[in-house]
């Protein structure tokens, strides 16, 4: 959510960044309701002034015994009295107005960030390792013999319908070590506080962290009002969603292993084969609370703790910068990473590494209290994926694969496995 007085003071910076984005400018329609709300609120506390003045002299009226003076001041009070009500009702009414307006409107971003139409404009900083040179034709995750036992979408289709999968035996066991795994190393490498968190949250926590009013076709809501998380990231910012805390609490580092669930609405023909974009998924999600002097460096902190994890792993990435018109509704910026998956022949992301200045905390009303005193500030907030577990799974196995089907399994994730270190052709763990 954007800062009123920051429009006012500077509606052209507001429409440049809006126009980076590809939107059209919003500054007029934006301090044309602002005026109105205003001058609203003005003509009320005038009209509340006029009637505290006459209720004082109704009392003077009635004790010289002027009649006829009395019952004026009287139907005035009422009159401004009725006046202050309905104009009160109509400030409020253009407050939400205002609210609900800025609500829609994404983040600004940062100057850094390139100016693009899509992903194809997205700025690549970085690699770290070399895709292997296969001497056959690498296959996709499903595809592989020692997967096929252990991934079945016909179970799911019948239980759910499309974009869902049952994993069982070798595979499932995989999937929850690399979760496990993805836990630890945040927890005892990179500090991160481990979190657990409820998967089913109120619509105001939505809202909080940008998913709502703009997004609401993308997630899932419960009959009695509820919402599915899309990502942990919800839940763990909303935290601090109403808190004013001490500056010496500052930075919170967070991290949450859950179910995530997404529509996915317009993404219909996208990525159907395999489990590269399902309903219901899993996700180690980091999310990170900072002054705001702070959240650029914890940024740039956030993107080397998904990258370790890839690292970890042995899985050849990519980190790119996002462009404006790919960008997140919430960012400043964003760094997604992308891991090598050698059955596509191409890097798919599998984190998004996001800063979001105070946008999120403006709309969570989410503050510190400076250190040396003054007024309370809005926090900065950041998340990003750490990762994704079943794009993780996806570029284990492909990444692994051998010849015969089988899959040569990481290093890291074999003190996981009970030592075993190979998903066999046949889909047992050897």
């Amino acid at each position: 959510m954007h800062d009123i007085r920051a429009i006012r003071e500077n509606p052209g910076a507001f429409d440049a960044a809006l126009a980076r984005r590809g939107a059209a400018p919003m500054s007029s329609e934006i301090l044309a309701l602002d005026e109105a709300r205003r001058a609203k609120i003005l003509a009320a506390e005038t009209a509340q002034s006029d009637q505290k003045k006459a209720a004082k002299e109704v009392g003077a009226a009635k004790a010289k015994g002027d009649e006829a003076e009395f019952e004026r001041l009287r139907a005035l009070v009422g009159d401004k009295k009725a006046e202050v009500t309905a104009m009160q009702a109509e400030a409020k009414e253009l407050d939400q107005k205002l609210g609900e307006l800025l609500m829609t409107i994404p983040n600004a971003p940062l100057a850094d960030v390139p100016e693009g139409a899509d992903e194809a404009d997205n700025v690549e900083i970085r690699r770290w390792g070399t895709p292997r040179e296969f001497d056959f034709q690498p296959k996709e995750h499903y595809e592989l013999a020692g997967v096929k036992p252990g991934m079945d979408f016909e179970t799911a289709a019948k239980l759910s319908g499309s974009r869902f999968v049952v994993l069982s035996g070798a595979v499932a066991r995989l999937h929850r070590a690399l979760a496990q795994f993805m836990i630890d190393t945040h927890v005892d490498e990179n500090g991160l506080s481990e979190t657990w968190t409820p998967v089913l949250v109120r619509e105001e926590m939505m809202l909080g962290t940008g998913q709502l009013p703009k997004f609401g076709e993308d997630s899932y809501q419960t009959t009695n009002g509820w919402w599915l998380v899309p990502t942990a990231e919800v839940s763990l910012t909303n935290i601090v969603n109403g808190e004013t805390l001490e500056e010496s609490y500052l930075p919170r580092r967070y991290v949450a292993h859950t179910q995530c669930f997404r529509s996915e609405a317009g993404s219909a023909g996208r990525d159907t084969a395999g489990m590269l974009r399902q309903h219901q998924f899993e996700k180690v999600e980091m999310v990170s609370v900072t002054h705001p002097d702070k959240s650029l460096e914890e940024h740039e902190r956030m993107t080397r703790c998904a990258e370790g994890i890839l690292e970890h792993l042995r899985l050849p990435y990519r980190t790119v910068v996002l462009c404006t018109g790919d960008m997140g509704f919430g960012a400043q910026k964003t760094h997604d990473i992308e891991v090598w998956l050698p059955g596509q022949n191409t890097y798919r992301e599998i984190s998004s590494v996001s800063v979001c200045g105070d946008f999120q905390a403006r709309r969570m009303n989410a503050r510190f209290k400076p250190v040396g005193g003054g007024k309370p500030e809005f926090l900065h907030t950041l998340n990003g994926s750490g990762l994704a577990v079943g794009r993780a799974l996806i570029a284990v196995l492909e990444n692994g694969q051998q010849e015969d089907g089988s899959v040569a399994l990481p290093e890291a994730l074999h003190p996981y496995l009970g030592g075993k270190s190979i998903l066999a052709a046949d889909g047992s763990l050897i």
